[in-house]
């Protein structure tokens, strides 16, 4: 399915996004001579920090930055209420990047389509979180698809697709900037020709598909009977939510850095004065922690000034 048909008016078009992953894609479509960006969607402001203060999500604020009039926050998009919002713009493209929410098969047929930016290279990691799992996989390469929206959960036909190598040292905050970067040239070099017509977007293998899904705050409980190099990438792949954590007889201690040590440690879910002992038999050497209430601070630290530590089993969850 191709673009449709060319003129010479800048084309009306709608962003859709909340998450940061989107902010230089936007950025950019703002400054294109060949788009009208009429309005912008994101999710409305939620409470946010220790505070709870209602918070707009980086989308919203970015569109204040760029002078954009029309911001759209609905609870809802599939809501008729949404939907007709949005349409009474008449926009004749939809972008989208980390948007959050279904769009409605109502909104996907505006004239040149509704393109989605999505972090993983298309069919694998399709769903909610593509960034974290693709670290939690130990992926060699990861990358962004833009592609034509249809009904099902990134299931469209792809427009294009740029690579990026990963080196096994990437969070997830450094692997969305990364690929924020990535996604902003892709729609960049594709838009005008897709406009004019010119690109015909491919199917995807269904065949070759993986489904991520959201995650909870019990998914961060790091299970010492893992392998040490999963828990490593755990570690690596849930930042900032839900994060990584252990309960001990200490309290709380949430993991914001590990490595995997080949050297053996104490007995599977035991502490000592390098890490936790783990189902390989092999250690997962705690770098930086961050005891309940506390500051970040090495292992080292921590366990200097709670020496009943280094012995101590991980508490079983509640």
């Amino acid at each position: 399915m191709t673009g449709g048909r060319a003129d010479d008016a800048r084309v009306r078009t709608v962003f859709l996004g909340s998450g940061g992953f989107g902010r230089e894609t936007l950025r950019r479509l703002a400054g294109r001579d060949d788009v009208d960006l009429v309005g912008v969607v994101s999710a409305p402001p939620r409470p946010a920090g220790r505070s709870q203060r209602r918070t707009q999500t980086p989308i919203a604020d970015l569109a204040g930055e760029l002078g954009i009039d029309t911001l759209l926050t609905p609870e809802r998009l599939r809501v008729p209420e949404s939907i007709a919002a949005v349409l009474a713009l008449r926009p004749d493209l939809l972008v989208l990047a980390d948007y959050g929410q279904i769009v409605p098969a109502a909104l996907l047929g505006v004239r040149h389509g509704a393109l989605n930016l999505h972090p993983s290279l298309l069919p694998r990691h399709r769903g909610a979180t593509p960034i974290p799992s693709a670290i939690l996989a130990g992926d060699a390469e990861t990358g962004v698809s833009v592609m034509r929206m249809d009904a099902g959960l990134d299931t469209g036909p792809i427009i294009d697709q740029e690579r990026l190598a990963l080196d096994g040292t990437e969070t997830t905050p450094t692997l969305e900037a990364a690929l924020e970067e990535v996604a902003a040239g892709l729609l960049d070099r594709n838009l005008s020709p897709w406009i004019r017509g010119e690109i015909e977007a491919r199917p995807q293998d269904d065949a070759s598909a993986t489904l991520t899904r959201p995650l909870r705050r019990e998914d961060g409980r790091l299970d010492p009977r893992r392998k040490a190099i999963d828990l490593e990438r755990q570690v690596r792949a849930y930042q900032p939510w839900p994060g990584s954590f252990v309960d001990t007889p200490v309290g709380r201690i949430v993991v914001w850095s590990a490595a995997v040590d080949g050297s053996g440690g104490s007995p599977q879910g035991t502490f000592d004065v390098l890490g936790l002992g783990v189902g390989d038999g092999e250690r997962l050497r705690l770098i930086e922690v961050q005891p309940a209430g506390g500051t970040r601070m090495t292992w080292e630290a921590f366990v200097r000034g709670r020496p009943s530590i280094a012995g101590a089993r991980v508490e079983p969850a509640p």
